[in-house]
């Protein structure tokens, strides 16, 4: 089960990646482009912070962040025996998501961003693939430390 999450999780990395560089071959930096007016939008931006841009600007100290956090899960993961379906899906969501942004912070010193939404006068901040794997994922893993597991113990 371990080698399922790796290859769904690289997957997922090489799909991330690849929806990043459409992005930049094909949306000039900054340019918004319309698909849902007042609602959904495509953009191409760069975020050298975190989450909601928190910590801008500290590359290095969010990738020892993410270095440190993707070696505790894969820890994590170590011990555990046998893996339900919820947990091969939000470990692959995971692994993948930190990946995608560890190697956006690497190549280009800041995450591609490029999914927009607006509600009212609110705009989301924007967003990518990785980080809907990372918030998914995370999600998952705590409906399944909440619930329990399969086999009735909790990890």
């Amino acid at each position: 089960m371990k080698k399922k999450i790796f290859i769904f999780g690289i997957f997922l990395l090489i799909l991330d990646q690849l929806l990043k560089q459409v992005v930049l071959n094909n949306i000039p930096y900054q340019k918004i482009i319309t698909v849902i007016p007042n609602f959904f939008y495509l953009t191409n931006v760069k975020n050298t912070g975190g989450a909601f841009s928190i910590l801008t600007g500290n590359i290095i100290f969010l990738l020892v962040v993410g270095i440190i956090f993707l070696c505790g899960f894969l820890y994590y993961l170590s011990k555990i025996e046998s893996f339900s379906f919820l947990e091969v899906l939000y470990s692959s969501f995971i692994i993948g998501g930190i990946l995608g942004n560890m190697i956006d912070r690497l190549w280009y010193h800041g995450v591609i961003d490029y999914i927009g939404f607006t509600f009212g006068k609110y705009h989301f901040p924007i967003f990518n693939l990785a980080d809907i794997l990372i918030v998914c994922g995370g999600f998952l893993w705590i409906i399944q430390e909440l619930g329990g597991r399969e086999d009735g113990n909790r990890s």
